[in-house]
């Protein structure tokens, strides 16, 4: 069922826009392309949604895979994907597959790399690490350009300072450098190959165009996020990687029953609501900012991969359950290539669910062995949390 658009209240120019939750649920919805209204096109749908997360685990499907999966159904094939990262029309850059336009979006932040001042003293560190391998970094840039695309492992390691850390990268150093090359704009992901990546120099890899300057491009990539999330906060303490906040972009917005003050996309309140069942990726950008989540969908949810299965409540990789704009439960699934099959152990829902939420999570799946070229099975029943 169609709604009406979104009613702004107390709008004008000294005075944040007041939505409710519902409102504000529908506005991140629609944004994020989950409304009912499927787009048709892969290469739009990453343009609208700026990029999609680069994260391999194939427990249900690679996250990429999942993502245009939700907002494209049935129109969606991964060959499509590998199509246009084939034709260089999507690039991947740090650990995200984006429009390759958008590389001028970071060429002045690539420049200014480590970046702009005041730097903390991790980023001097960093740049004080790079600086002390300067002839790795040199060998690196040599082998590339004679020789051409190749993985870390093929690359020579002649660090004089080894990388050290506290976690899984210690001794890590040419991955490490290709890492800060990489946000120098120096080399660049060329192709993945059984998973892993082949680098090549960014010359080669990225178009040529012009060189935004930082400041414009930051209010672009603000800009260009809130039109993709919808609503966000503008600002968030957030982890390395993408943001999740908008700046000063879109206007200033206030949620009914939520503290603190929001930005919102205006073009975002325009359109009536539609509502259909969806299956996300945990990494969904509906669902990754967990705190966003939690205000405005009231929903709990966490990743439950690193924990010990006795301490799993939903699963392994967990598919929350979008149905209309309230995200309802989580399915804890599992596809065996080698078996042709899709097995779904479980339906986890937080409340009695409604018969169409129910109904168009079987679509869904179905939808979804189709896409992976299996059969789904069905092994556990419907249960509440």
């Amino acid at each position: 069922m169609r709604t009406r658009p979104v009613r702004i209240s107390g709008y004008g120019r000294d005075m944040p826009i007041e939505l409710s939750r519902r409102d504000a649920r529908r506005v991140a919805v629609r944004a994020q392309l989950l409304a009912k209204e499927r787009p048709t096109d892969v290469l739009e749908v990453v343009r609208h949604l700026g990029l999609v997360q680069m994260d391999l685990t194939a427990h249900v499907a690679v996250n990429a895979d999942l993502v245009l999966w939700s907002r494209l159904g049935s129109a969606y094939s991964p060959a499509a994907l590998d199509d246009l990262l084939e034709s260089r029309a999507l690039v991947e850059l740090l650990g995200y597959l984006r429009p390759a336009e958008d590389v001028a979006l970071f060429r002045a932040e690539m420049a200014a790399w480590p970046g702009v001042e005041p730097l903390s003293s991790w980023r001097r560190e960093l740049e004080a690490w790079v600086e002390d391998n300067r002839a790795c970094r040199e060998d690196i840039l040599v082998r590339l350009r004679s020789e051409g695309p190749m993985p870390a492992r093929d690359l020579p390691d002649t660090c004089v300072v080894p990388w050290r850390s506290s976690g899984w990268t210690n001794s890590k150093n040419v991955q490490r450098m290709l890492d800060m090359m990489e946000q120098r704009g120096e080399v660049a992901v060329s192709s993945r190959e059984n998973r892993e990546r082949n680098w090549d120099l960014a010359s080669r890899v990225y178009p040529d165009g012009p060189t935004v300057p930082y400041e414009e491009a930051e209010a672009e990539r603000d800009r260009r996020r809130l039109a993709a999330l919808g609503i966000a906060r503008a600002r968030v303490t957030f982890p390395p990687g993408e943001p999740n906040h908008v700046g000063d972009a879109g206007v200033e917005a206030v949620v009914e029953g939520v503290r603190g003050r929001w930005r919102v996309d205006p073009a975002a309140l325009d359109e009536p609501f539609s509502g259909r069942t969806a299956l996300l990726s945990p990494l969904d950008r509906l669902v990754l900012d967990r705190k966003r989540m939690a205000e405005l969908f009231e929903f709990d949810y966490q990743l439950e991969m690193y924990k010990p299965a006795a301490q799993r409540r939903w699963g392994y990789f967990a598919l929350p359950v979008l149905h209309g704009d309230r995200l309802l439960g989580k399915v804890d699934a599992q596809t065996d290539l080698a078996a042709g099959v899709l097995r779904v152990h479980a339906v986890h829902w937080d409340e009695d669910p409604p018969k169409a939420a129910v109904a168009g999570v079987e679509r869904e799946l179905r939808s979804l062995a189709s896409m992976l070229g299996v059969d789904v099975v069905p092994q556990g029943r419907d249960r509440r949390s």
